[in-house]
């Protein structure tokens, strides 16, 4: 036999197999236990193939048989009594047990959390069938109760009202001007959470790390709210200018909310697949890219480090700045970093009059800070609405020429959380299709937006790129 090994490797691999097996079966009389039916059934085929002068069957064998030696040798380091058996099955049980009445609850939650939102957006549902035949003060009063609405729904659909508010070129423009008090005015929480969140994750009283902390928020977006503090000294370093910092705080049960509404959300977008005429939206798709971008964003750590390299890829810009995070005041429900002044840039774009060159300058700014995101960095800012933007006018510092000494807006982007970078793929798409564009070839830029799509369902592409 041992002959038969050396020369013939199917033979061998056969021979090995079968010792791994009756090492297998010395496992099972040395830890006296039964083999249950099935692995009775695997190991009798198993068997078979070891038996078998194949080269394949003897290899599968011979894997399955030195897994079963591995067990052996565990098995033989760690002995337990048919009590302890006993015992490990009980706690098998009852975590089984456990983890049904918890899915269950969760299950109740979930229907109980479907009627609630099924009752609160049932007034502005039957409202929208008026809105446009009652008259200008009705459609106001419906455009309020859709703010009101969704500020109850929670920071899902607070989210979706910050993204409506900066598309009119979907919705009407009064419905965008109302949704745009999300940007900053959305529900904030009490200020006893905001201490205890800050004691929690520090592990320290909010004394001993702030000299001042004002206690009415600055903003309240759909995931945290922002507090103006002053850093005591001994907690500054030399490179922090200024003592002043803004304080993120995130709200209570944001995670398990989101989390909630997105699997309702979702069920939603699945049954809208059956309806022809949404079925073109792909809102199961999109649904699903919303929630991993909305989920990314609970976590303030991950923004922190979001934050960072964004400073890194503007280091020599001198137009776009963000806000540096402080350490080691980081932590997944609190981000503490430098407070940052400047205006909403909607009072540059909407409500500046006689100032088209800094409307001008703020275009070039916000181009160049958006193309080198996509096509240089491949790290993009994917939460751009107003709320995010700040604007501070700056003068050079130059003392030669005082007469063109005119002040030039600098941006401050902010809330970095919810971020995206391209795949290779889709970013040389993107650019050949910028390409295309400029060079005034309109059949590669419809071949490159055709191939942005997963999932391309066109009818007729070569139609669409005549």
């Amino acid at each position: 036999r041992r002959l038969k090994a050396i020369f013939f490797p199917s033979f061998r691999l056969s021979y090995h197999a079968r010792v791994a097996w009756w090492w297998f079966f010395e496992m099972y009389s040395y830890n006296r236990l039964i083999m249950p039916p099935l692995s009775r059934m695997a190991c009798a085929v198993s068997l078979s193939l070891a038996r078998s002068h194949l080269l394949t069957p003897g290899i599968l064998a011979l894997l399955v048989g030195e897994l079963a030696r591995d067990a052996r040798i565990f098995s033989q380091a760690e002995y337990f009594s048919p009590k302890d058996n006993l015992y490990m099955r009980s706690n098998d049980g009852r975590l089984c047990l456990t983890s049904m009445m918890l899915w269950l609850l969760e299950g109740l939650v979930l229907i109980l959390r479907a009627f609630y939102l099924t009752f609160l957006f049932s007034p502005c549902i039957l409202m929208a069938l008026f809105a446009d035949s009652l008259g200008t003060e009705f459609r106001k009063s419906w455009i309020h109760s859709v703010r009101v609405t969704l500020e109850k729904a929670g920071p899902a659909f607070i989210k979706w009202g910050q993204w409506a508010a900066a598309r009119p070129d979907l919705f009407p423009k009064d419905l965008c001007d109302e949704l745009g008090e999300l940007h900053s005015k959305a529900p904030a929480h009490s200020f006893d959470y905001t201490r205890r969140t800050i004691e929690k994750a520090f592990g320290c009283k909010l004394g001993e790390i702030f000299d001042n902390f004002e206690e009415q928020p600055v903003a309240s977006g759909s995931v945290a709210q922002v507090h103006q503090a002053t850093l005591r000294s001994k907690n500054r370093r030399q490179q922090d200018q200024g003592a002043i910092v803004a304080v993120k705080v995130r709200h209570p049960g944001v995670r398990e909310s989101i989390h909630r509404d997105f699997i309702l959300m979702n069920s939603l977008a699945k049954l809208s697949k059956f309806i022809p005429t949404l079925k073109w939206l792909r809102l199961d798709e999109s649904m699903q890219q919303f929630a991993v971008f909305m989920m990314s964003q609970v976590d303030l750590a991950r923004e922190a480090a979001n934050l960072n390299r964004f400073i890194y890829n503007f280091r020599h810009s001198k137009d776009v700045s963000f806000p540096r995070p402080i350490y080691p005041f980081v932590h997944p429900a609190v981000l503490v970093e430098t407070y940052e002044q400047g205006a909403n840039i909607l009072r540059y774009v909407e409500k500046l009059e006689g100032r088209d060159r800094v409307r001008t300058a703020l275009a070039h700014i916000g181009t160049n800070a958006l193309l080198k995101m996509l096509l240089v960095d491949n790290f993009i800012h994917a939460d751009l609405h107003p709320g995010n933007i700040l604007v501070r006018e700056t003068r050079s510092r130059s003392r030669r020429k005082p007469m063109f000494n005119k002040p030039r807006p600098h941006v401050i982007l902010l809330d970095v959380g919810m971020t995206a970078e391209l795949s290779s793929k889709d970013r040389d798409s993107l650019i050949r299709f910028f390409k295309a564009v400029a060079c005034r070839d309109g059949k590669t830029a419809a071949e490159c937006t055709l191939m942005l799509s997963n999932n391309q369902n066109c009818p007729c592409p070569e139609a669409f790129i005549k």
